[in-house]
This record gives C-alpha cells, sequence and structure tokens, in this order.
C-alpha cells in the first residue's frame, strides 16, 4: 500500500508544478499520473517477487515555451495555437487584428496584398521570422503575410522595439519591431509514433482550403513533422460602392471583379536532439501560387484589370543551438529563392516583368555568463541578396548585408524586488552593387539600445527602453520598378517606451493587463502608396514624423469565460516643413483610435466565441481633408467550436461567420473589403 500512496503524492506533486506550463503540458501530466496511479494499483495486487521485476518506461514531460508577456521590457503579445483556432485564423496576418498597436493594411479578400506596421513607423521596420529566422519578400519590397499560413505553428508573438530571448540573431537586434511564427514541435504520448491530421476549410466566394499535417517520431532522438496546404477563392464578393468620401451620398451595389487566388503551400520540419543541449532544427518550405490583382473602385465604375502576379518561394534553413552550463551557442542559416512576375494585357501593349531574388543568410550568436548577475551577448550576420529582372535600366542588383552586436544584460535581485538591464551597440552596413558597379552609396550606422525592467512584486512590473533604429531602404522601394531614379534616403527612429504590467491569479480567475505610453521620432520617413494597380507603388521621404501614443491589454479568464480587450492612440503627425499644407496632419492610413476585444465560453457541449475589431477614421492622402478621409469601421464575429472524441480519434468541427454586420469598408482606398462572410473547418486527427 505504502507503493500506491507515494504514487498517489508523485501525481499531485507533478500535477502542482507543472499546472501552469500550459493546456498540452497539463494534459500530458495529468494522463502520465494516471497510469501511474494505474500502475501503483495492480503493482499492490502482486506478490512481492512479481513487484521486483517489474520496471516502468521512462516518460519525458514536455512542452513548447511561448514567450511571457508580463516579464518583458519590451511589449510582447503572443496569439497561442488555441487563440488561433477560436478566431479562426487562416493566414498570418489573420493572427495581427487582435494585437494593440498594430495596423494591419489588406487590400481586400484572400488574395490581397496584405502587410503590417507597428506605432505609426512603417512595414519595412517590422522584421517578419520564422522560428526567429527572417524571411524577405521580392514582390513591392514587402513581406506579404497573406503568403504564410498558420496551420502548423505553435504560436505568433509581436514584439515592439526589441524581441526577448536569449540567444537573438542580429537581424532580430536591428529590427524596430519583430513578428514571429514559431513552428510547432511534435508531442508524442509513450509509445507513440505517428500523428496524422486531415481536414479542410471552406467558405464563401468559392474559398477551399484542405490540410494535411504529419509527425513522425523516427527514434528517441529524431522527430519530424510535414504540414501540406492548397488554398483557392475565387474573391468575387459583393461590395457597396460610395460616390463620395462622406457615404452620405448615393452609392451602388457592385461585385468584385478579376479577385482570384490560388495557393499550393508544403512545409517539412526535422528536429533533431544531437545530445544533452545540443540541437539541430531544419525546415524545408516551397509555396508556389497566382494572384489576379483587381483594380481601384472609385466614383461611378470599379476598373477593368487585366493585371495578373504568379510566384514561386523556396527556402531551406537551419538552426543549431548548443546550451552549456555557462555560455550559449546558436547558428543560424538560410538559402532561399523566389521567383515573381507581373502582366498587364490592359495597357495597349502587354506589358510583362519578372524577377527572380536570391538570398544566402547566415547569423551566429554567443551568450556567456560573465558572473551571476551579469550575461555578455554577441551576435553577427551576413545577408548576400541578388535580384535579377527584365527591365532595361538597373536589372541585376546584389545587396551585401552586415550586423553585429554587442550586448550585455545584467539582473539584480533584492529582498522583494527585482531589477534587469539591457544595453547593445549594433553596427549595420549596407552596400549594393548595380549592374556589377558600385555607384551606389554606401550605408553604415550605429544604433545603440538601453532597456530597464523593475519587478515591485510578483504581479507588478515596470519597464521602459530607448531604441534607435535604422533602416536603408530596401530592393522594392529602390529598385523593383519602372519609375527611376529613386533618391531615397535612408529613415531613423528613436524609439521610447514606458510601460507597466500586471498579473494577478485567483482561486477563481486571474487577470493579465499592460499599458504602455510611448513616442517615436522619425527622420526621413519613406511611405509607400499603391499608384494604379496593387503592384506598382509610390515611396517618397515625408523628412520628420512625430508618434505619440498608448497600448493597453487585458486578458480576464473567470470560470469557463475568458475575455481579452485592447486599445490604442497613436498620434502620427508630419512635422517636416511648418509651411507645408501637410504639417501636423496625421500620416496616411494611420489611425488615431483603435481596439478590439473578444469573448469565449467553454463547455463539454460547445465553445463559442465572438471577436470584435474596431477601427478609427484614417486619411488616404497626406492632407487630411474630409475628400481624403475614410471612415471608421467596427468587423464583429461569431465561432462556435465542437470536439468528438471517436474510437480511432478525435473530430473537430468550427464555424466562423465573420463581418456578422455585413459593415462595408475599405482598409485602404478604392480597395473594398468583404461583407458578410462564413467559414466551416472540419478537422480529424487520428
Amino acid at each position: 500500500m505504502s507503493i500506491v500512496v507515494e504514487n498517489i503524492v508523485s501525481f499531485i506533486v507533478c500535477c502542482h508544478r507543472y499546472a501552469g506550463k500550459g493546456r498540452l503540458l497539463l494534459k500530458t501530466t495529468l494522463s502520465s499520473g494516471v497510469f501511474f496511479l494505474c500502475i501503483a494499483l495492480t503493482a499492490n495486487a502482486q506478490t512481492p517477487d512479481t513487484l521486483k521485476r517489474t520496471t516502468l518506461e521512462e516518460v519525458t514531460v514536455s512542452a513548447q515555451r511561448t514567450p511571457t508577456e508580463t516579464r518583458t521590457a519590451a511589449p510582447t503579445q503572443v496569439v497561442d495555437a488555441e487563440k488561433l483556432e477560436h478566431i479562426g485564423a487562416l493566414q498570418l496576418s489573420d493572427a495581427l487584428k487582435q494585437m494593440a498597436g498594430v495596423t494591419l493594411k489588406d487590400y481586400g479578400g484572400v488574395g490581397g496584398i496584405k502587410t503590417v506596421s507597428a506605432r505609426g513607423l512603417g512595414s519595412q521596420f517590422s522584421a517578419v521570422t520564422i522560428d526567429g529566422i527572417p524571411v524577405d519578400d521580392s514582390q513591392n519590397g514587402q513581406v506579404d503575410l497573406g503568403r504564410y499560413l498558420l496551420g502548423n505553428s505553435a504560436y505568433v508573438s509581436f514584439s515592439q522595439g526589441q524581441e526577448q530571448g536569449s540567444l537573438l540573431s542580429a537581424r532580430a537586434y536591428a529590427a524596430g519591431n519583430t513578428l514571429n511564427m514559431e513552428t510547432a514541435e511534435p508531442q508524442f504520448w509513450p509509445g507513440e509514433h505517428v500523428k496524422l491530421k486531415a481536414g479542410t476549410e471552406v467558405g464563401s466566394f468559392g474559398l477551399l482550403s484542405p490540410t494535411l499535417t504529419w509527425e513522425q517520431r523516427w527514434s528517441k532522438r529524431l522527430k519530424s513533422s510535414f504540414y501540406a496546404n492548397y488554398l483557392k477563392s475565387d474573391g468575387d464578393y459583393p461590395f457597396t460602392l460610395y460616390y463620395t468620401a462622406s457615404h452620405d451620398d448615393s452609392s451602388s451595389v457592385e461585385r468584385r471583379k478579376h479577385s482570384a487566388v490560388w495557393m499550393a503551400t508544403a512545409d517539412g520540419n526535422l528536429f533533431y536532439t544531437i545530445g544533452d543541449g545540443n540541437t539541430l532544427v531544419t525546415k524545408i518550405h516551397y509555396m508556389c501560387g497566382a494572384h489576379e490583382l483587381p483594380g481601384p473602385v472609385s466614383f461611378y465604375s470599379q476598373a477593368i484589370s487585366g493585371q495578373s502576379s504568379t510566384e514561386e518561394l523556396a527556402f531551406v534553413q537551419s538552426q543549431w543551438r548548443v546550451k552549456r552550463e555557462r555560455w550559449k551557442l546558436q547558428v543560424l542559416g538560410k538559402l532561399r529563392y523566389s521567383y515573381d512576375d507581373y502582366t498587364d494585357t490592359t495597357a495597349g501593349e502587354d506589358i510583362y516583368n519578372d524577377y527572380r531574388q536570391k538570398e544566402a543568410y547566415l547569423s551566429a550568436s554567443f551568450q556567456r555568463e560573465l558572473t551571476p548577475w551579469l550575461d555578455l551577448n554577441l551576435a553577427a550576420d551576413g545577408d548576400l541578396s541578388h535580384l535579377k529582372s527584365n527591365l532595361e535600366k538597373r536589372n541585376d542588383v546584389t545587396r551585401h548585408t552586415l550586423i553585429a552586436v554587442a550586448a550585455l544584460h545584467s539582473r539584480v535581485d533584492f529582498r522583494r524586488t527585482k531589477l534587469e538591464a539591457s544595453a547593445h551597440l549594433l553596427f549595420n552596413q549596407v552596400i549594393d552593387r548595380v549592374n556589377d558597379l558600385d555607384t551606389l552609396p554606401t550605408y553604415r550606422r550605429l544604433s545603440p539600445f538601453l532597456s530597464l525592467m523593475y519587478t515591485l512584486d510578483e504581479g507588478t512590473s515596470l519597464r521602459m527602453f530607448y531604441k534607435m533604429t535604422y533602416r536603408a531602404p530596401n530592393f522594392g522601394e529602390l529598385y523593383f520598378f519602372q519609375l527611376f531614379p529613386r533618391n531615397l534616403r535612408p529613415e531613423q527612429a528613436h524609439q521610447v517606451n514606458f510601460g507597466v504590467t500586471h498579473m494577478q491569479q485567483w482561486e477563481w480567475g486571474s487577470l493579465q493587463a499592460t499599458c504602455d505610453l510611448y513616442t517615436n521620432h522619425v527622420n526621413d520617413k519613406i511611405v509607400s502608396k499603391p499608384t494604379n494597380n496593387m503592384y506598382y507603388w509610390s515611396m517618397e521621404n515625408l523628412g520628420i514624423v512625430d508618434i505619440l501614443g498608448t497600448d493597453a491589454t487585458a486578458e480576464f479568464q473567470v470560470s469557463s469565460f475568458q475575455f481579452h480587450l485592447n486599445y490604442s492612440y497613436q498620434r502620427a503627425v508630419d512635422h517636416s516643413k511648418k509651411e507645408s499644407k501637410t504639417y501636423g496632419h496625421q500620416i496616411v492610413y494611420t489611425p488615431r483610435h483603435s481596439g478590439g476585444g473578444s469573448i469565449r465560453w467553454e463547455s463539454r457541449w460547445v465553445n463559442l466565441g465572438a471577436t470584435l475589431m474596431v477601427v478609427g477614421e484614417r486619411y488616404s492622402m497626406a492632407q487630411n481633408t474630409e475628400q481624403n478621409r475614410l471612415p471608421a469601421y467596427c468587423d464583429l464575429g461569431l465561432s462556435a467550436h465542437r470536439k468528438f472524441d471517436l474510437r480511432l480519434g478525435t473530430l473537430n468541427v468550427a464555424l466562423h461567420v465573420l463581418n456578422l454586420l455585413d459593415t462595408q469598408y475599405e482598409v485602404i482606398r478604392a480597395y473594398p473589403m468583404m461583407g458578410r462572410n462564413w467559414k466551416l473547418s472540419v478537422t480529424y486527427d487520428f
């Protein structure tokens, strides 16, 4: 009987220790405890001789760690896999709609280009990474978030100012903010070797998205995952065409034309444990697709568009990590190839442009514990990018980028409080060669960073940071288009943030809240706008832009209810020239007020949820006139999810109704968004 008691106590201790580590970890811990308990009861009925010969298989309890939101000096927001499923997120852009301080530029429909900017800095300051390794995109010089799907993701995180972590690439140090999509690492029960998940998603306007996920444990040290998806949409949704900017005059109901899209994605991952604290992760990713590019709509007509693009993207990347008692090492490597072509059959003479880009990226990061309270971090990145196009001028461009950083991180524990401080100095160098000639200037800059975090007690912390971010004009802004020359100056941003975080737990619920005040000062800010279509963009330097704002988030959980709220205020104004007509005006497509929220109710029968996104007035041009004003809008969505436990697996069924109120709005002028639409998802895990 003593063995029974011993195993029961071990089970309770295990539950207590891992209860806060996530849903998967808790499920694994409870199941392991029940497993041991059953063995203990069986063993109690055996004879002593039989008991001596009984051996138990070793069980490892693990879960993928997600970044914290309240214990970081720089504001960080995380959407885990459970939340992604709750909101019905399909593309990477869908994960950003419930984040504070984030402005998502969406050109409508499943296939419309989707880019992100934060706190008025613009999308070029946002580094998009997959598993900590940066991605790039030749089209428009911006990362189209619609190209990356979330079906195999553990979480999506967005860090303002400085991403948190012990081993960061130099590119992560250099970014103004970082959007990271982390691949889910396979988790297996003892004795389990294969997991399969198949499903499909159907919805309004011809949406079809079948998915297959295969996870395999080959040995104790080697695991793999494979994810494949095909996505198509007709994109022919109805919309209301307003004839005046105020939306108070005449209007008509039209239907979006030439907006179809298809995309195929395959993603393979290998997870290999070389030894204790020594891991290697490799990803192979391939995507191909085609987009019809709809023309802008205005006044009494919808432009007939014969524009389309096809794309192909392939990359292989690896992450090698070594962890020892007093030091850590990380090496990242990546090879990428992308192909984009643009066709226009309505310009009198057919236009065909193609762009081929190759990239080789290598990064090394090292952390050393100098003393129990002081760490040294070193990182260096080298990137070689080559662009070749069929344009007559500047059709062969090579860019050499070198980024190096030295950082110190200190932590001091007092009796009841704790102080953490970080500082780094970053060197950035960019050299371009056009048609094999060094005819353009070399960009070089030193950029500092400082952050402080003071923990008052177990639940409350104060934080601040200052960062100077330097960004040279990229390929898209300088070379990808027919309009030359483009004498753009590099941007330089000064970011300052002061914030407070609070976390509280009770027997009946929990609260997690953050509030941050920030100011950004940008010199020579580059603003991009589409011209007569979504492929050709215009860029210009504004001079000086000052941004003042606040971000606030709150998550509250009580019983079976979960609540999330966020609010953002951004005053981003042009301060270039006092005599200018745009002096003191809000910069384009940046709302003063925005926010949202979600609520979820879980029960044994069905899980119900609702999401709300509210965006205030914006302006489509530099002058804040009534003619250039875009009205505020509200987007409400509802969802229902039910899980069925079957003999050979689990069946998941989810229904999402988006834009329930059928709100007619535009994120970008002349590119209407979808009204009311629905999605039905059916997934079978076995």
